[in-house]
């Protein structure tokens, strides 16, 4: 048991940065940090999609005292799953924002991104 509860505290330190509905006519969207983003320094970053399967070809990591990383080729992430974190430029970063290129599998016309952040 102990082990369990030591996983779930460590868990509840990812947090949502931002999200958006992604819809199957568009090729890309833009998504803000949420609130203030002084308060949202991370050391690592994510992505999960809920409601379809998303083919994401390119996701850009717009960092505030960074220069921005472009990750290529980013792949399918299956509804309800995740990508692997990414590290923070330098021990923390603020991130401003994220633009995805990404397609939408199926016949499904909209799916839900979520940014997270962990600190």
């Amino acid at each position: 048991m102990g082990a369990m509860g030591s996983a779930r505290a460590a868990d509840d330190k990812w947090f949502v940065l931002g999200q958006q509905t992604l819809k199957a006519t568009d090729p890309s969207a833009s998504i803000k940090s949420e609130g203030s983003r002084w308060d949202k320094d991370v050391k690592q970053v994510k992505v999960s999609v809920e409601g379809a399967d998303v083919q994401i070809t390119d996701l850009i990591l717009h960092w505030d005292n960074r220069r921005d990383d472009t990750l290529k080729d980013v792949g399918v992430v299956k509804s309800g799953g995740q990508t692997a974190a990414k590290d923070a430029p330098g021990l923390k970063g603020r991130l401003t924002g994220v633009t995805v290129q990404y397609k939408i599998l199926g016949s499904a016309p909209t799916a839900n991104l979520k940014v997270w952040g962990f600190d």
